[in-house]
């Protein structure tokens, strides 16, 4: 199934058929940001900005392009403004896939 975009604006990211050199602009950066609170796949962003998964998530945390949140955060309010209360905007969360610490100890 594919993200559903309001008829009102154009979806974010580079024209389609064009090809994106994979280096990151901080406008880039913003229409990830609106890529994300649109749901889009992750994959669909990679390919669309022909980048690794690690790039996105460089942004989503800030530590490239620190303060893009905010920029695309004042432009979603400006484009969407129908979907703020839909809308988590809350910063990314990296969800740690390894055990606690704790608890290697049961084991022994």
């Amino acid at each position: 199934m594919t993200t559903q975009f309001p008829q009102t604006a154009a979806k974010p990211g580079p024209k389609p058929g064009v090809m994106h050199s994979g280096r990151l602009t901080a406008t880039d950066a913003v229409d990830i940001w609106i890529s994300r609170w649109l749901r889009v796949k992750r994959k669909e962003i990679m390919g669309r900005y022909n980048c690794d998964a690690r790039r996105i998530y460089e942004i989503w945390e800030e530590v490239t392009f620190p303060g893009s949140r905010a920029r695309a955060l004042e432009k979603f309010k400006q484009l969407y403004p129908t979907l703020l209360d839909r809308i988590d905007m809350g910063p990314h969360k990296r969800i740690s896939r390894g055990g606690h610490p704790d608890q290697l100890g049961l084991f022994d």
